[in-house]
Formats: C-alpha cells, sequence, structure tokens
C-alpha cells in the first residue's frame, strides 16, 4: 500500500520545520474548497469527504513536530522509525526528574481520587498545592527543552538526512510523553 505524502497533499517541501501557521492556513483553504458540506451528489460528496480527511490527517501530521519527524523519515526510508530507543544523555536528567516526581505524586493521587467525602477531599487542597508547586518548574523546563528543539530542527532545514533527523525524533516522542503526563497530573491535582 502506497503511503500518502502529507507535504504533498499540502503542497509543502519535504524539511523538518514547517511554519505552523501558513501550514494551518494552506489547511483551511484547501479543505474549504473540498468540503463535503458544499456538494449534493453522492459520488462528489463521497470524494469529497475522502479529500477532506487526507487533507485534515496531513495537517494534523505536519503540525506536529514529532509526527513530522516520524512521517518524513518513514518516505526517507520507507518504513517508520522505532518508538523505541535509548534515551538520549541530554534527557536522561530530565527523564529521572519526571519519574521520580510522577513516583511521588501517583500514590497521592489515588488516595485523593479515591475519597469520596468532600470535606476530606477539600482537606487534600495544601498538598495539592505543594505537588504542584515542585511540578510547575519541570513542566518550564520540559516547555523550554522543546522550544530549544524547534529551534535545532529549524537550523536544519536547508541541510539534514534521515541520520540527523531521527535523534531528534526519538527526543520529541520523550519529551512531549513527559509533558503530556506532567499536565496530566497538574490537571488532576487542580481538582
Amino acid at each position: 500500500m502506497k503511503m500518502t505524502d502529507a507535504f504533498a497533499l499540502l503542497d509543502e517541501p519535504r524539511q523538518p520545520w514547517l511554519e505552523v501557521e501558513a501550514l494551518k492556513t494552506k489547511f483551511l483553504t484547501r479543505s474549504a474548497a473540498t468540503h463535503p458540506d458544499k456538494f449534493t451528489d453522492p459520488t462528489e460528496k463521497e470524494t469529497a469527504q475522502t479529500r477532506f480527511a487526507e487533507l485534515n490527517t496531513a495537517h494534523e501530521t505536519l503540525r506536529d513536530p514529532k509526527r513530522r519527524l516520524q512521517h518524513l523519515l518513514t518516505l526517507e526510508r520507507g518504513h517508520k522509525p522505532d518508538e523505541v530507543h535509548d534515551i538520549l544523555p541530554g534527557t536522561a536528567d530530565l527523564f529521572l526528574q519526571v519519574g521520580q516526581l510522577l513516583r511521588a505524586i501517583d500514590p497521592f493521587l489515588a488516595q485523593r481520587e479515591a475519597e469520596t467525602s468532600p470535606l476530606l477531599k477539600a482537606q487534600t487542597y495544601p498538598q495539592a498545592l505543594d505537588w504542584l508547586e515542585q511540578l510547575t518548574p519541570l513542566q518550564q523546563t520540559l516547555t523550554q527543552t522543546l522550544q530549544h528543539l524547534d529551534t535545532q530542527l529549524q537550523s536544519l532545514n536547508k541541510n539534514w538526512t534521515p541520520e540527523t533527523l531521527e535523534p531528534l525524533f526519538h527526543q520529541y516522542s520523550y519529551l512531549q510523553k513527559w509533558r503530556e503526563q506532567l499536565n496530566d497530573r497538574a490537571m488532576r491535582l487542580g481538582f
């Protein structure tokens, strides 16, 4: 089965960095022209629905750096890069910090979420704030690290190879996963 080239669908060059706002504008323009609601003929409507779904998937793929890199590597190599990879030395400290904090927060959350008494639940609020104070700087560090990675990616647009992109793909994979885990805990601590 031939893989759909998201770059070609949205008329974007195959490169690691894309301007997300320009990509969004291009997506909205193209998807407006093929929106299924514009057609009444069942065959045209079905074709438009397929095209609209393809454009939406292409936009979702290209707007996220990790997914964009995975797609680019897949197009270049003919197969997806491995998802599981060793933690790179530059992110090993973050891995330890995130893991330690999550292991400490999770029992508190489990106990708090199991509590049925609103009064007893409310009494956990000060402890939840303490956990949030510890979690917030780590979230900020992850955001800054991802921004630095974005800058690296931008600088590679003119001169990249699959070998230079794969380590960045793995870094995005881990950093985004850790950010999602911390964001999940922050949301749960806030309630």
